[in-house]
């Protein structure tokens, strides 16, 4: 039976040519505006223009008195800022942007980048783990960044202390990226001062945040998404229990990366997190000739795939916010959906799809009345599609 249910958060719809540099940045940098609903605006409304005139009466409709989008002052002092840094600016609608970013749920909508985004399309490895790693863990991510580049692989990573740190060192002569979870003018830690400087004139570094952004504890989860996203897949080397590393991986495996582990000795807590990513199926590697040939291998079965597979049938259209009004008419009113929403949310993650389903409402009825919510602060969408009370 057709419930009127519609997949949402598999494409980022692309932006008109007419949008400018200005533009983009004075949506996602207007309140309330993340990733996800900068992309579900500008699908709704055409163009990011229309977003940008759409939004305050969005907001209106959600209960937001005097709300305004980002003044043309803070987006034009933001693009001041890049130039003065050395940077640019990489929309998502760019063919510098990476084509496999693009297709994560929330793929950030523009980049700051100081280097050749080239690098960010060359075989992307990501290369992580433990900032307190052992000798031998250090000795590990040297010896697998070297070789995955000596391999053709650009080596991904985040610029933290240890793993990362020697994995980027390791890199430096066949072309490494770093992504940043501040500005990309603003090194963290300072220790890595010269190895930035270092991977802007021989890789890449990126960033979502506007320059001179100094790193806050909610931008490392944002940023290691990025980090899974630009990788084709995601080498742990040392990982605790609980660390941001395992965040990574966890997004990775979002994202359908493929996800390897180095294996490590069973009473070393700086190895429980590999340990258990191998248990759930990562895949053990032991050095970077391990990693090339599953790359390899998922190659030659794309190839096959692709040489036996039909045309995918053409997508149905997604519904705008024209049509929300009268669904919403349907589904008992716009207040009434909202607290059913409201009322299957948690603080623990839902998928929207699986919510989407359960509320058996049209999907535009129900997306209208999430991102009204969104608006209002009163859910937060997290990445891999799933929502929370706010």
């Amino acid at each position: 039976m057709d419930t009127g249910y519609l997949p949402f958060g598999t494409t980022n719809t692309l932006p008109t040519a007419k949008d400018d540099d200005l533009g983009f940045l004075r949506l996602i940098r207007s309140r309330r505006v993340g990733p996800a609903t900068f992309h579900r605006l500008v699908e709704e409304h055409g163009s990011v223009a229309a977003a940008l005139d759409a939004l305050p009466d969005i907001a209106a409709a959600a209960g937001i008195a005097d709300y305004e989008v980002c003044p043309e002052g803070v987006a034009a002092a933001e693009l001041a800022a890049g130039r003065k840094a050395g940077a640019r600016l990489i929309r998502c609608d760019s063919p510098d942007y990476p084509a496999s970013l693009r297709e994560i749920d929330g793929a950030p909508p523009v980049l700051w980048l100081r280097g050749d985004p080239a690098w960010l399309t060359r075989q992307p490895v990501a290369v992580i783990g433990a900032r307190n790693a052992s000798s031998l863990g250090l000795r590990m991510a040297r010896g697998m960044s070297a070789g995955l580049g000596e391999a053709g692989c650009t080596v991904i990573a985040g610029l933290a202390r240890g793993i990362d740190t020697a994995a980027h060192n390791a890199a430096l002569p066949t072309g490494t990226v770093a992504v940043m979870a501040g500005g990309v003018d603003v090194i963290y830690p300072a220790e890595n001062v010269i190895l930035a400087a270092q991977i802007a004139e021989q890789g890449a570094l990126v960033s979502e945040q506007p320059p001179g952004t100094e790193p806050a504890a909610r931008h490392f989860p944002t940023r290691n998404r990025i980090i899974s996203g630009l990788s084709r897949a995601v080498v742990v080397i040392e990982a605790a229990h609980r660390s941001g590393t395992l965040i990574t991986a966890k997004s990775a495996l979002d994202q359908g990366r493929d996800v390897m582990a180095v294996p490590g000795h069973p009473m070393d807590a700086r190895a429980a997190g590999c340990n258990l990513l191998i248990r759930d199926g990562a895949l053990l590697v032991r050095s970077s000739a391990d990693v090339v040939e599953a790359l390899d291998r998922n190659d030659d079965r794309e190839a096959e795939a692709a040489a036996g597979a039909e045309p995918a049938a053409g997508r149905a259209a997604r519904p705008t916010a024209s049509a929300a009004p009268a669904a919403l008419r349907d589904a008992g009113g716009p207040v009434q959906l909202e607290a059913r929403i409201l009322s299957r949310l948690t603080p623990s993650p839902t998928d929207e799809n699986d919510l989407i389903r359960d509320l058996g409402v049209p999907a535009a009825s129900a997306c209208a009345a999430i991102l009204s919510l969104e608006l209002q602060g009163r859910l937060t969408r997290l990445a891999g599609g799933r929502l929370a009370l706010g």
